[in-house]
């Protein structure tokens, strides 16, 4: 048989002295913090696949890209190239391989170098980025990251 208490409406029952007081709830984040993860999530764009593809093939198939396109082509190329990054080390449950960490830190400096000004370097450097983006890519579908374009 259990006890039942019976309390007034305006008593005050304290919990037992040998329960720990619960901590009071305060949100992860400030306004602004919740502004800028709202920012970042309307400005989320997802990784198109064969639109990474295609890039790659613009900037190392057998066609030269042309001048008029290589500025917008080197800046996709950083783009896919730092969703492949964040892709390969986001999950801390399976971490990246030493391949797949060794092509993130190749990318890094290519993602930060300036665009030249002159066609022929502007077109190495998209090459370069192409070249990284395309090995982290497979890496990527081999490791069961993601799923190749059918």
């Amino acid at each position: 048989m259990s006890l039942t208490v019976l309390v007034p409406e305006n008593d005050v029952v304290l919990p037992p002295a040998d329960e720990l007081p619960t901590p009071q709830w305060s949100p992860p984040l400030d306004a602004e913090g919740l502004w800028s993860v709202l920012e970042r999530i309307k400005n989320w764009k997802p990784l198109d696949v064969e639109e990474v593809f295609d890039d790659l093939d613009t900037a190392i198939g057998n066609q030269t890209p042309s001048a008029a396109l290589t500025d917008t082509l080197v800046d996709r190329l950083r783009g896919h190239l730092k969703q492949l990054s964040n892709i390969a080390v986001a999950d801390e449950q399976d971490p990246p391989t030493a391949e797949m960490r060794r092509l993130v830190a190749r990318g890094i400096p290519l993602r930060e170098e300036r665009a030249p000004a002159e066609y022929r370097q502007a077109v190495g450097l998209a090459r370069r980025l192409a070249f990284v983006t395309s090995d982290l890519l497979e890496e990527l579908i081999e490791a069961r990251y993601m799923k190749g374009a059918e």
